[in-house]
C-alpha cells in the first residue's frame, strides 16, 4: 500500500510541476523523471514500490482499453488522418531504430577502450 503511495503522490507531484511549467512537459513524464531521481538519490528505495509497481505492469493491458475505445469512437477522424498516422509511425519508428543502434555502437566502444579490448 506504501509503494502505491509513492507512485501516486510522484504522479501528483509531476502534475504539479507540470501545471507551474504550462504544461511543457506532461505530468506523468515530469512524475517519472522524479521518482527516477528519487530512487537514484536513494530517497526512495525500489523494494518499496516493487511490489505496487509489478501489479501495474502486470495489469497495463487494462491501461490500454480507454485508447482503444477512443479509436474505434474517433474512427472517422483517423481514417481521414490515416496516411499522416502511418507516415509518422514509420518515420518516427525508423528513427527511434537508428537512434538507438547509435547510442548502443557508442557505449560499447566507449565499454571496449576502457576494458582494453580494442
Amino acid at each position: 500500500m506504501y509503494g502505491l503511495f509513492v507512485l501516486l503522490f510522484f504522479y501528483l507531484l509531476g502534475c504539479a510541476v507540470s501545471a507551474l511549467t504550462g504544461h511543457f512537459i506532461p505530468g506523468s513524464v515530469a512524475g517519472m523523471i522524479l521518482l527516477f531521481a528519487a530512487l537514484s538519490l536513494g530517497w526512495v528505495r525500489p523494494g518499496q514500490v516493487k511490489r505496487a509497481s509489478m501489479f501495474l505492469i502486470d495489469n497495463m493491458m487494462l491501461f490500454f482499453v480507454p485508447v482503444g475505445v477512443g479509436l474505434v469512437t474517433s474512427y472517422s477522424v483517423v481514417s481521414r488522418y490515416m496516411t499522416a498516422i502511418i507516415v509518422a509511425s514509420l518515420v518516427s519508428t525508423v528513427l527511434v531504430i537508428a537512434v538507438v543502434g547509435l547510442v548502443e555502437q557508442r557505449l560499447e566502444s566507449r565499454r571496449g577502450k576502457e576494458s582494453g579490448d580494442e
